[in-house]
């Protein structure tokens, strides 16, 4: 999509871009070499990190693109195993950074394809609350950037200057 957003689902997957595109930049900062770097031994690694992130955005794609989202049809685990092969399959650097582009890619292509107004459908959320498909979407992508801050963190500890500091530094 060019130019201004047309409607809220445009905005929506632009924002989701605009995150994704610093996840992106986050992970080509970090040396493949540190990618089984974890801050503790209780904490994700990079890689593990990065494998999170896409097998959630998978499984909300999945997920909130069919007609009939259920985010309580099986366990978080076994619901994540529904979709996120394709991440948990994905262990090197290049193929993380594949499969992140890829994924957004199919992402912006299956909620276009249902259309906005699918978004505005009611489901029970995971904490039992009802939402519209919409407010998950938001969540998923609050989610995202939340894992984009851990990611810069895991950058500062590994001696870098994280990808969005040196971008508003003008490096």
């Amino acid at each position: 999509m060019t130019g201004r957003p047309a409607t809220l689902l445009d905005e929506t997957l632009l924002a989701w871009r605009d995150v994704r595109d610093g996840i992106i930049a986050e992970v080509r900062n970090i040396p493949a070499r540190h990618f089984e770097f974890r801050p503790t031994p209780e904490t994700r690694s990079v890689r593990e990190l990065v494998q999170h992130i896409l097998e959630v955005a998978m499984m909300m794609t999945g997920e909130l693109t069919r007609p009939d989202t259920d985010l309580h049809r099986a366990p978080w685990p076994k619901l994540l195993a529904l979709y996120a092969r394709p991440a948990w399959r994905a262990t090197t650097k290049p193929a993380l950074l594949k499969l992140l582009r890829s994924q957004l890619a199919d992402g912006d292509r299956r909620f276009r394809a249902q259309g906005e107004l699918a978004l505005y459908q009611l489901i029970t959320q995971f904490d039992g609350t009802p939402g519209t498909k919409f407010t998950w979407l938001q969540h998923g992508i609050a989610q995202e950037m939340y894992h984009r801050g851990q990611l810069a963190t895991y950058a500062r500890l590994l001696g870098l200057v994280p990808a969005l500091t040196r971008t508003i530094q003008g490096g």
